[in-house]
């Protein structure tokens, strides 16, 4: 393999996939900012759940709301769950309710009417996150699903589905963390930038 085409080629397809969100997925960027502008703003929660890379990507955005992305504005902490990071609950539902129940059973018990669950796949097609997507719509919580390539079954169900156009994993995932701060940064601003 040649190395260095091999790094260009990366980076070119990744910045490729970028652009090309602009058009694809800007309106439903857009629109995930407002319901999550709107749920905090009546007080509400985000809960977060994802598998392997996906999971990480749930803490690395949980924290963003909670600590703050944007140093230049300072506000109070934006509750947010990861709801992939308490390895006695995971390791318990795995073994007790199953795997596929895990997030699911975890929405059952913290989630509100109101509250809005950040569920992200790269297929789309995850069952243990399409289970937490229908126990969230049962309890009058809205979805925003972050999905790629045709956006899988989750495309279907979420209220707001931002699917990468690209189905190679790594751009997907790459998209997805990109579509998440520009989601947290203009939910920040929304709240409390300075207003003209």
């Amino acid at each position: 393999m040649d190395n260095r085409k091999f790094l260009i080629d990366s980076l070119k397809e990744s910045s490729l996939v970028k652009i090309s969100m602009i058009e694809k997925n800007g309106d439903e960027i857009l629109r995930a900012v407002d319901l999550l502008s709107s749920a905090y703003r009546d007080g509400k929660k985000l809960l977060l759940c994802g598998n392997g890379g996906s999971a990480a990507d749930c803490q690395h955005i949980a924290t963003e709301f909670m600590i703050r992305l944007s140093h230049h504005i300072q506000r109070p902490a934006l509750p947010a769950i990861a709801l992939t990071t308490d390895s006695s609950n995971l390791t318990a539902g795995g073994n007790d309710i199953g795997f596929e129940n895990v997030f699911a059973r975890n929405i059952e018990g913290l989630g509100n009417t109101g509250d809005v669950l950040l569920a992200i796949s790269t297929s789309g097609n995850s069952p243990n996150i399409l289970k937490a997507i229908e126990m969230a719509k049962s309890k009058g919580m809205t979805v925003i699903g972050l999905s790629g390539d045709s956006g899988g079954k989750m495309s279907g169900l979420a209220d707001v589905a931002v699917v990468i156009p690209s189905n190679n994993v790594q751009r997907i995932q790459e998209g997805h963390i990109t579509a998440a701060h520009i989601i947290c940064e203009l939910v920040e601003d929304n709240l409390y930038g300075q207003k003209p």
